[in-house]
């Protein structure tokens, strides 16, 4: 929604620096006819239309907005007496013909060059460096979508077993690849902490978020990925992310406290 939103701001910011250019190539037109006379100018104030259109779609219509103004200019010269039609076979009409094209074009250029290197940006900023996934602020950003929705949906929070003899790093891709291989396309996957993972899925009931907690754990414990979820569902056991949190978080812990003895049993016992 909020990218949408940002989308659309753009595109209006747009269309008003368009609609702004029209009125000065109108204005500097106008101005001309009435008060051009040799080497007063007034054709330079040309360059501001062509900078607004060329900042607000790129480079292809700054080379058109440049062209208009030489179309305008030379239009102008022969409108206006004042102004020596010779001044068309000049060399400094091909000149003033490079000059707004190129003008156009290269302001265009550096103006979708920054919009791309600004779209990148905002997307490594949501994600995770470490293992690719969505980080925090990208997770909160796709549960107030869910919410606003308003359609079921379950939240599980996973937590890793710290790992035992290998790299950390390595064992937090390994989980962020067997997750991610094994979720839904509708799915939402973010690392949100140190050992933290989250989900949001579509989810009729605890009880479902219960079922897909289950089999996450006996996949990542297939492939010696050791992860405890706990879970909660909207709108049954909260309305906000800071309810869902909460309830996720308490299962998790429990359930926590309820599998240690087993996981750490039996390796004493070997011992």
């Amino acid at each position: 929604m909020r990218n949408h939103i940002g989308s659309m701001r753009r595109l209006t910011t747009a269309w008003v620096f368009l609609l702004a250019a029209t009125v000065i190539y109108a204005a500097v037109f106008v101005a001309f006819l009435l008060f051009e006379h040799p080497g007063f100018g007034l054709a330079h104030f040309y360059y501001l239309a062509i900078a607004l259109v060329a900042l607000g779609f790129g480079p292809r219509w700054g080379s058109l907005a440049g062209a208009l103004a030489t179309a305008l200019y030379s239009l102008g010269v022969m409108l206006n007496n004042a102004v020596p039609t010779s001044e068309l076979f000049a060399i400094s009409a091909p000149v003033r013909l490079i000059n707004y094209i190129a003008m156009g074009a290269l302001l265009g250029w550096f103006a979708a060059h920054y919009r791309d290197a600004n779209r990148e940006l905002h997307i490594l900023a949501q994600r995770d460096f470490l293992t690719g996934l969505p980080n925090t602020r990208a997770f909160e950003l796709a549960i107030d979508r869910r919410l606003e929705t308003r359609q079921p949906f379950a939240l599980l929070v996973g937590d890793m077993d710290s790992p035992t003899g290998e790299d950390r790093e390595q064992a937090l891709r390994r989980v962020a690849d067997s997750l991610a291989g094994v979720l839904d396309a509708d799915v939402d996957l973010a690392r949100v902490g140190g050992e933290e993972f989250a989900v949001l899925t579509p989810c009729r009931s605890v009880e479902e978020a219960g079922q897909l907690a289950a089999r996450l754990e006996r996949v990542l414990c297939e492939r010696s990925s050791f992860v405890t979820f706990g879970w909660s569902a909207y709108p049954r056991e909260g309305e906000n992310a800071l309810t869902l949190y909460r309830a996720a978080d308490e299962r998790l812990y429990a359930r926590r406290v309820l599998r240690q003895p087993r996981r750490i049993g039996p390796q004493a016992v070997g011992a």
